[in-house]
């Protein structure tokens, strides 16, 4: 009652006296029954039952419901452990029995030997621990805020293990030591929420938000568990995963409307390499036995095997330390609102999916009818119950299957295996920006956040004076090493008409290519003299960009604009830069208004990653708010030419270009226009470039390509100037550098960067993204050369 009183007193602050009166009556209502034992069901604190038709909690409704939690129950502990990008509490509960609880500190020592059994000194002790210790589970919520379900989920899924007396809750509580995270995305908790208050009962009552559900990289928000670029992913790396190990992560999503009504593991091929083999035994284990429970308790269309593979480590932090991902994807309504879909209009997917059909990999079939938020909070919290039973029936089990990768790991490697890693100290570049030092320092930072173990040495291979970083293979997390340090090859899949088989998200992660570091490949035991690690700044002080720059900011959301803004926020790369950047919208472009912003005039437009006819078009006349509609159009598009010609630069990114060449009349070719998949196809692959400007190596560049342009210039030269600044090496042999290619004849010799000049400006057209995800820090430098017209 104490915890109680001290959480409606604390909400004072930040409320008005109504509000704090109003707060503190629904608190202590829902809590006086807690004296006599009760734990409040969320209706109690959020107004509704999560799973409701049209009701959405907001972020501040979810955590007072789970520090209600924490004050009611003696099987939840509350804890906030940061702030995300816009400031909201970013928060998880343990949720154990009381005796667990009570010893929480014992349990985290076990797990942590287990994780990294260099310590154990014998099989003895090594069984000693697994029995003595809890399955770690760790389930998290809504890391996409446009999959509802799932946060809402979370309060349903914690109530359950915090209020429940029957004996599969109580075995779970007392094998398990489970970490809920409500949401992963907090920031778009509201984002979500405020759109759908807002458009209820509307024509758009349903339809995503118009802007990024993160503030920088929306949807790619689940694709940064190894580069840890945003707040939320680091605080759950550092205060969650790295913390307690977990045998197994439950992250629950939302899919599509028309498909399977639930995905679980097994994942389908490929499987990255670097992922263990118990990993891959555990997911398909875990994974079909929800599955085949739940078809037994008549929960229909369900998926295994189909749709969504195991490939990169973005998406899959656990997978290289120790821990099998479960990713559950429960088909989707319109947001909290019901839909109804017809059995005919039922669609399959990759991998065989044929949801009108029963197979192997498919069934129940469904079919077909009302669709509620109520099904897809029923389903998600049922597969959350059925893994939890699993792992704590089969605990010792788990934690053996935990241990076994570890003692694989931190084995010694045999004669001809890979004893080691080097990354070699670039040569020292000062006054330039983001040197080779700064590069490899970032990965560094990095590796040691994912657990990587390095030692700083000299000496290397008695080559006097020769220093880098070395990393031994024998520890715990070695496979990420691996992952993000050595290149990899994607199998070249096709379907029975000889069409490829698209991997889910991309082909290639090697973080070392896209920083432009060297790394090698240690065979032998290495020779090496231990020294001081030395201290050099991750970002670059000074900002390398010359004059006023704005990103073009569709009324479309772009992930890759959002990853261009991250780059000068004060996280990014490019904080030094922040107050040299503005966005630029559709209604600015259209009028001409380009002139001062600010102080200074406007010299760069900047337009990431877009589709043309997202650029052009914009949304369509009653997809969204008439003030929402519209893109470019033909006026912008004069308008921009117009800013050419008068001195102004424009640089579009990827696809971006494509509107460029259309709208803007340039006498350029895509060459890759039209190309039939099984003729080309680079569904995100790192590839080599040859730069032609001064202080830039032409053969030691790259480029990330993604279904991307390629230039021929098509116009006259007596009439045109231009200039191809990067090319793809004639010898295709010599493009691919990580990943999966197809077709990279239609590369080779074919420009990959270009610069037109028009009037008294420029264009500049690149093929590629060159600030991908926050990632590819080698060609940063070029990508600021462009902004600052290249030296021109």
């Amino acid at each position: 009652m104490i915890k109680t009183m001290q959480l409606a007193v604390s909400k004072c602050h930040s409320q008005s006296l109504f509000s704090f009166v109003f707060s503190a009556f629904l608190i202590l209502a829902a809590y006086f029954p807690s004296v006599l034992g009760a734990v409040p069901e969320p209706k109690e604190i959020i107004g509704f039952t999560p799973g409701e038709d049209y009701r959405l909690a907001s972020w501040s409704q979810v955590v007072d419901y789970f520090k209600a939690l924490d004050a009611a129950s003696d099987r939840v502990l509350f804890r906030e452990i940061g702030k995300t990008t816009l400031g909201a509490p970013f928060v998880y509960a343990i949720i154990s029995s009381p005796q667990n609880l009570n010893r929480l500190d014992y349990y985290r020592q076990i797990n942590a030997k287990l994780a990294d059994p260099r310590s154990i000194k014998s099989p003895a002790e090594a069984e000693k621990l697994v029995k003595a210790g809890r399955s770690i589970v760790l389930i998290t919520c809504g890391i996409h805020s446009t999959e509802v379900g799932s946060y809402l989920s979370s309060m349903l899924i914690a109530y359950e293990l915090a209020s429940s007396e029957d004996q599969e809750i109580k075995s779970i509580l007392e094998n398990s030591i489970i970490l809920l995270v409500p949401s992963l995305n907090p920031d778009g908790v509201d984002i979500v929420k405020n759109w759908y208050d807002r458009t209820y009962g509307t024509q758009w009552e349903g339809t995503d938000p118009p802007e990024l559900y993160h503030k920088y990289v929306g949807h790619d928000n689940n694709r940064d568990w190894y580069a840890f670029t945003q707040a939320e992913t680091r605080l759950t790396v550092d205060f969650i995963h790295n913390v307690w190990h977990p045998q197994v992560v439950h992250d629950i999503h939302q899919q599509g409307t028309s498909g399977a009504r639930l995905f679980l593991p097994p994942y389908m091929e490929p499987v990255e390499p670097n992922v263990p083999k118990q990993i891959v035994e555990g997911y398909s284990e875990l994974g079909s036995y929800i599955a085949n429970e739940m078809r037994k308790a008549k929960y229909y269309g369900i998926t295994t095997n189909t749709t969504y593979d195991a490939w990169t480590p973005a998406r899959a932090y656990s997978h290289y330390h120790g821990g099998v991902r479960i990713l559950s994807e429960t088909a989707s309504a319109r947001l909290a609102s019901p839909i109804t879909i017809q059995f005919k209009d039922l669609r399959g997917g990759v991998g065989g999916l044929d949801t009108k059909k029963e197979s192997v990999k498919f069934g129940p079939v469904w079919q077909g009818g009302t669709w509620r938020l109520s099904d897809i909070t029923n389903y998600m919290t049922t597969a959350a119950r059925y893994l939890m039973m699993h792992l704590a029936e089969n605990r010792e089990k788990w934690l053996r299957r935990f241990l076994e990768i570890g003692q694989n790991e931190t084995r010694n490697r045999g004669d001809g295996e890979l004893q080691a890693l080097f990354l070699p100290m670039p040569p020292n570049e000062p006054g330039s920006f983001l040197s080779g030092r700064e590069r490899l320092q970032n990965l560094v930072s990095i590796l040691k956040r994912g657990g990587v173990e390095l030692r700083y040495v000299t000496d290397f291979n008695r080559t006097k004076g020769r220093e880098g970083y070395l990393i031994d293979m024998r520890q715990p997390y070695a496979s990420f090493a691996r992952a993000m340090l050595l290149p990899i090859k994607y199998p070249d899949l096709r379907d029975e008409t000889g069409h490829p088989i698209p991997p889910y998200d991309v082909t290639a992660h090697t973080l070392s290519l896209l920083m432009g570091l060297q790394v090698e490949e240690i065979k032998n035991k290495p020779s090496y003299k231990a020294k001081a690690e030395p201290k050099t700044s991750l970002a670059s002080q000074k900002c390398p960009i010359q004059e006023r720059t704005a990103i073009y900011r569709s009324e479309i959301p772009s992930m890759d604009e959002g990853w261009t803004r991250w780059l000068f926020s004060q996280a990014g790369p490019l904080a030094a830069c922040g107050s040299m950047i503005t966005s630029i919208r559709n209604n600015v472009i259209r009028d001409g208004r380009f002139s001062p912003l600010d102080t200074q005039k406007l010299k760069t437009i900047i337009f990431p990653d877009q589709s043309s006819g997202q650029i052009f078009n914009g949304y369509g006349a009653g997809l969204m708010p008439p003030e929402l509609t519209g893109g470019i159009g033909k006026e912008g598009a004069a308008q921009l030419r117009k800013f050419v010609e008068q001195g102004g630069r424009l640089v579009f990114l990827n696809r971006s270009s494509d509107f460029a060449i259309e709208r803007l009349n340039l006498p350029v070719t895509d060459v890759t226009d039209g190309l039939p998949r099984p003729d080309f196809y680079i569904p995100g692959s790192i590839l080599s470039i040859e730069i032609g400007l001064p202080g830039f190596d032409k053969n030691k560049q790259i480029a990330w390509f993604e279904n991307g342009p390629a230039f021929e210039f098509t116009g006259s030269q007596t009439e045109n100037t231009f200039r191809v600044i990067a090319r793809y090496p004639k010898d295709q042999d010599k493009i691919l550098l990580s990943g999966w290619a197809l077709g990279l004849d239609k590369l080779a010799g074919r420009a990959a960067i270009m610069e037109l000049s028009v009037g008294r400006g420029k264009i500049i057209l690149f093929g590629f993204r060159p600030q991908y995800r926050g990632q590819s820090l080698a060609t940063l430098p070029i990508f600021i050369d462009a902004i600052n017209g290249f030296g021109n």
